[in-house]
């Protein structure tokens, strides 16, 4: 078993198929996505902790979404954008390396579902009990909310990794254009049910989890309104919550997408790609999102324009 394990301990990536002639193209397109990403969320992250108009529990709690897209981005797109350049049978990655990526790849992943539902909560706080809210949401509870959706997210994976890392691998492909838990789990010879069944039962509770908390959170805030004749508070509620509803969506669905081509083999280019969009597409739509309907960071990224355009 130690034998097998140390002559698979360099790992072949698939990768994408692209040729030769598409490869620059292809490489041109994700540098431009991953440097727009990085730069913007970064952006964000900066602007909310330099201004103090921004220093508010729900923003606070935003920041841990474009640090969360930050890792998620650069987990997968350096390494993808190295290979695209390399031959097929080149793409090498050491086997440790491969493990830190699929744990960093299913820690993003977690995270998503974890700090929408805290953004959830405060705004559930914020429409439902707003006479509470500055009780309720103080930055002790800001702290404990983003500890517990880091936390639970770091657990649970080191749980999965740790299962799949006791196995011995026979085999020295990753099918996929990245590392994750099932292509490790893979190269196993040995009975990987365990860890199958783990996986499907962790990801179903997660999203079961994550998509019931937000639809009962936006029944009670419909709720509200409907009944409310407030309409100052309608249009907060919908100002507010359409903008996390929409990030939601956006990751929801590049991630059942991506799911959805799982179970049809004939399309595993597809679905290649499909994993590929979810740690671009929701990371690269988040700050446009927040930062096109949040008044504050709009209005920030207008004064700041508005001054460079007055220097120059």
């Amino acid at each position: 078993m130690d034998n097998l394990t140390f002559r698979h301990s360099i790992l072949l990536v698939e990768g994408l198929k692209v040729t030769h002639q598409s490869s620059y193209p292809v490489f041109i397109v994700l540098f431009l996505a991953y440097i727009f990403t990085i730069v913007s969320n970064i952006t964000l992250i900066f602007m909310i902790s330099t201004e103090k108009n921004l220093h508010d529990p729900m923003h606070f709690l935003f920041c841990n979404l474009p640090i969360n897209d930050v890792i998620g981005t650069t987990v997968i797109l350096p390494r993808l954008m190295q290979d695209i350049l390399r031959e097929a049978s080149e793409r090498y990655i050491t086997y440790m390396e491969c493990v830190i990526q699929a744990y960093f790849v299913h820690v993003f992943t977690a995270a998503c579902h974890y700090v929408l539902m805290i953004m959830a909560f405060d705004r559930y706080v914020a429409i439902c009990n707003p006479l509470r809210y500055s009780a309720i949401m103080t930055n002790k509870m800001v702290i404990k909310l983003s500890a517990s959706a880091w936390g639970l997210a770091v657990l649970v994976v080191t749980i999965m990794i740790g299962l799949t890392l006791r196995l011995s691998h026979c085999r020295s492909t990753i099918e996929n254009p990245f590392c994750d838990n099932a292509s490790l789990f893979k190269l196993s010879c040995e009975n990987v049910a365990i860890n199958n069944a783990f996986g499907v039962i962790y990801s179903v509770i997660v999203a079961c989890l994550s998509a019931v908390s937000i639809f009962i959170t936006y029944v009670n805030i419909a709720v509200l309104c409907i009944r409310s004749k407030n309409k100052a508070l309608n249009s907060k509620a919908i100002k507010t919550c359409s903008t996390h509803l929409a990030v939601y969506l956006i990751m929801f669905i590049s991630g059942a997408i991506f799911i959805f081509l799982h179970r049809f083999p004939e399309y595993s280019e597809s679905r290649k790609l499909g994993s590929i969009m979810f740690h671009i597409i929701p990371p690269g739509l988040n700050p446009l999102v927040y930062g096109l309907q949040t008044k504050e960071i709009r209005h920030k990224i207008v004064k700041v324009w508005n001054r460079k355009i007055g220097n120059s």
